[in-house]
């Protein structure tokens, strides 16, 4: 590739591709959470703007797509330079909000993981703003080291930005964040160079840890819901009325779908029956299936390809290894979300309550997901023009410039 090529695409630019598909696919989350939460004595009969407004949880999120601009404009207001200077502030914020809510959060579900804001008059999940929180430490630290995780003590302080809020997470009762914590650290330190021997060797670890909780609970027989999820993931008809419910629920709806789906808000469907547990969150892929079939699906799909495979693109572009890392966070965030949320839907991954990225209910899920969008736009809005690098993502860590006489810390950092 020419260097003139590469400099049009390293170009500083505002990508309304992006946000525009991921507002097509906001929009849409709003029209399946009121199929999810269709209430037929209300709404039967009733125009469309009237479904949505009728149901509380399409309205409420419906007010978070009107919010979001906002939230995008607040963020790019802010210079990239920010975000690596204050990183570290963001993180222990976020770390006292987590703090805060296991002690004296509300219970919901048998998790401890909200927090009460009077001023909004709604709960907010802090687990879902850690994500974030990590995202920028973790790019922060691994952009000012020449070789990330080469020496024990820059291993085990990259372990501690990601495990300490996992561990408080985990505290809370709340497992699918910390999934997403994990998965997103692998691919940012694998695309930030570190040596392939130990993120395998960490893979490793943790299939060895879920092998134990599996063990755990087929000898013990334990009541403990997570270890049940992962029970039912391997034979869900013999959990079908604990573990594997919504794992059959939601195939049985999906199948429903076929071709081209049942149509929308349908007098008998599952959906609007309520066959199907958390179809307005967790289960909103059922929806989607049952309603628009395998077609409807498939383009959902390609829209969700489209904004992974830009994101990349983007990264691919960007020469500031802090802001290519940090688009590579994101698009890890998104692309696990999307990848566990549609397997469990269909039985080919654990039930965890990951979300639906855009598409299923919820304030702070939606919130940091837009707020991660806005990060990639403003890292592509201020970035300066690439010269030299056109190596493949993988090796990204090969143009990064020598640190001198700092022992793979820039001086800047010192």
């Amino acid at each position: 590739m020419s260097l003139t090529e590469t400099k049009r695409r390293s170009r500083a630019h505002f990508d309304w591709m992006l946000l525009a598909a991921v507002y097509l696919l906001s929009f849409f989350g709003v029209f399946c959470i009121s199929m999810a939460t269709y209430d037929l004595d209300v709404s039967a009969g009733v125009p469309l703007l009237n479904k949505i407004l009728n149901s509380r949880s399409s309205m409420w999120q419906s007010i978070f797509l009107l919010v979001s601009p906002i939230v995008i404009g607040v963020i790019m207001a802010i210079p990239t330079g920010i975000y690596r200077a204050r990183a570290r502030l963001a993180y222990m914020a976020v770390l006292g909000m987590l703090v805060v809510t296991l002690f004296a959060g509300e219970v919901s579900n048998g998790l401890r993981g909200w927090m009460r804001s009077n001023i909004l008059g709604r709960s907010l999940q802090p687990a879902e703003f850690s994500k974030l929180a990590v995202l920028l430490l973790l790019a922060r630290h691994l952009a000012q080291t020449e070789k990330p995780m080469g020496t024990l003590r820059d291993f085990i302080n990259v372990c501690l930005i990601v495990g300490i809020p996992s561990l408080v997470v985990l505290a809370q009762g709340e497992t699918g964040s910390v999934i997403v914590i994990v998965a997103m650290f692998l691919i940012m330190i694998y695309f930030a160079g570190v040596d392939l021997r130990i993120i395998l060797g960490i893979g490793l670890v943790g299939a060895i840890g879920i092998g134990i909780l599996v063990a755990y609970g087929l000898m013990a027989e334990t009541t403990d819901y997570r270890i049940l999820r992962l029970l039912a993931f391997l034979d869900p008809y013999k959990y079908e009325q604990s573990g594997g419910y919504q794992i059959l629920k939601s195939q049985a709806a999906i199948g429903t779908g076929q071709l081209t789906g049942v149509g929308t808000f349908v007098t008998g469907s599952q959906t609007t029956l309520g066959f199907v547990p958390e179809s307005s969150t967790d289960a909103i892929w059922s929806v989607v299936g049952e309603s628009f079939g395998f077609i409807g699906c498939s383009v959902v799909l390609l829209i969700y390809l489209f904004i992974i495979l830009r994101m990349l693109y983007l990264a691919r572009f960007t020469e500031d290894m802090f802001g290519r890392l940090v688009i590579i966070g994101v698009m890890a965030m998104l692309f696990f979300h999307v990848f566990e949320n549609i397997a469990m839907s269909i039985g080919y991954m654990p039930i965890t309550g990951i979300p639906l990225p855009f598409l299923s209910y919820g304030g702070s899920n939606f919130i940091t997901n837009i707020a991660g969008v806005a990060l990639v736009l403003n890292v592509t809005r201020g970035r300066s023009a690439a010269t030299l690098d056109t190596k493949p993502l993988p090796k990204i860590s090969q143009s990064r410039k020598p640190a001198g006489k700092k022992k793979g810390r820039r001086a800047a950092e010192a």
